[in-house]
């Protein structure tokens, strides 16, 4: 296990994949989502491919949880520059690009090392509001955050994810910005809080993006990803379907697992690119 350290000693849990050249790729993972989840997709890449990968926890989560998680004060803004920390290790040791999942996406242009990187490749990343998904889900996601959630978190002091199947517990702060920015068509791009900041941000980033979203993704299908991945000046957005990918189905999880390995092939010929275009710069 690597320790990342930031300035003010917080420290996050990681691994390093191996591999036989010089170029990295940073997993920035989804909420919720322990780095572990992302393990074969970093073997594949290392094995299969020669990169080095580095996977993490932010704060709070899995390898990165240090005591009690409801005395943690931490929120979407700390793990963007959690996910700047992890580019910035990488980009200290050779040409990096992020590959991002839900979060992933939408931390990489919240925070500053994107300009050392060479881009963004990113799965089911999308505006998490509920207008935008199918009828059933949406009364689900309603739900969760008007009914379910805010019981759980004035019990626990956090948010207990792991007590209904859906992930690692959350620090409060986090569950905070993931409610409120749900709530907007356009997530924080429409928070009058928040949108001048992220908008400005946003703007400055000008390595090229893009973002896979699938037709069967109940929380960030089409309409969601191109809510939110407009904000980034240089994106592209791929839809697919199950049935192009050859899998019954892919979900908001499916992309990262072996069943979906086409698609990585496709993000790896996208890496490809973008480190052919440095050497030749």
């Amino acid at each position: 296990m690597k320790t990342l350290t930031h300035p003010d000693g917080t420290t996050l849990g990681a691994t390093i994949t191996r591999g036989t050249r010089d170029e990295w790729v940073v997993v920035c993972g989804a909420t919720a989502v322990p780095h572990r989840f992302y393990g074969k997709l970093a073997a594949w890449l290392a094995d299969g491919h020669g990169l080095n990968v580095l996977t993490f926890d932010y704060r709070g989560v899995g390898a990165s949880l240090h005591g009690r998680l409801s005395e943690l004060d931490a929120d979407y803004r700390d793990w963007a520059s959690d996910l700047d920390l992890a580019l910035g290790w990488a980009a200290d040791r050779g040409p990096t690009v992020a590959v991002g999942h839900s979060f992933g996406g939408h931390g990489f242009g919240m925070g500053e090392a994107h300009a050392r990187t060479l881009g963004l490749y990113t799965f089911a990343t999308g505006a998490g509001w509920a207008g935008h998904m199918a009828w059933g889900e949406s009364m689900r996601t309603r739900a969760l955050w008007n009914v379910l959630a805010p019981a759980l978190v004035a019990w626990k002091g956090y948010l207990p994810f792991s007590m209904v199947g859906m992930g690692e517990d959350l620090p409060r702060g986090v569950y905070a910005d993931w409610k409120r920015w749900c709530s907007y068509p356009n997530y924080f791009f429409d928070d009058p809080e928040a949108r001048d900041e992220m908008n400005a941000k946003f703007a400055r980033v000008e390595v090229p993006v893009v973002g896979v979203n699938s037709t069967d993704d109940a929380w960030a299908g089409e309409a969601a990803a191109r809510a939110f991945l407009s904000n980034y000046p240089n994106h592209e957005l791929r839809v697919v379907g199950p049935a192009e990918v050859g899998v019954p189905s892919i979900g908001h999880m499916g992309y990262v697992r072996t069943k979906c390995e086409p698609l990585w092939v496709e993000m790896v010929e996208w890496m490809e690119g973008r480190f052919r275009s440095r050497s030749s710069s």
